[in-house]
């Protein structure tokens, strides 16, 4: 099995070829490729790269596929005995990738 480990937005994620990915909104467009050099340990197979702190010439291509919202949090203030409620949604802004290469 073929897959790496990334830093994206701060994060890091375990990627393998085919994969989407969901991360926190990118300005990139629908559509554009990413390649990403930030690879911190790559598998393949038997064969195992550790990087210090990166693995050189590593890249990992991906697409961005379609920018979200995703999912509603409810946030709620109550105060006992004085009548005071509060409720608030928030929706984080999300981007999908598409893994599509790791080289």
């Amino acid at each position: 099995m073929k897959y790496a480990i990334i830093q994206l937005a701060g994060k890091q994620l375990r990627v393998s070829e085919g994969e989407h990915i969901t991360v926190t909104r990118l300005e990139d467009k629908e559509g554009d490729e990413l390649k990403i050099s930030d690879v911190l340990l790559t598998v393949d197979g038997e064969s195992i790269k550790i990087g210090a702190p990166l693995v050189e010439k590593a890249v990992v291509t991906l697409k961005v596929i379609t920018h979200d919202k995703g999912e509603k949090i409810r946030v709620a203030k109550y105060k006992a005995k004085s009548r005071y409620r509060r409720v608030k949604g928030f929706r984080a802004s999300e981007t999908t990738l598409e893994v599509v290469k790791i080289a």
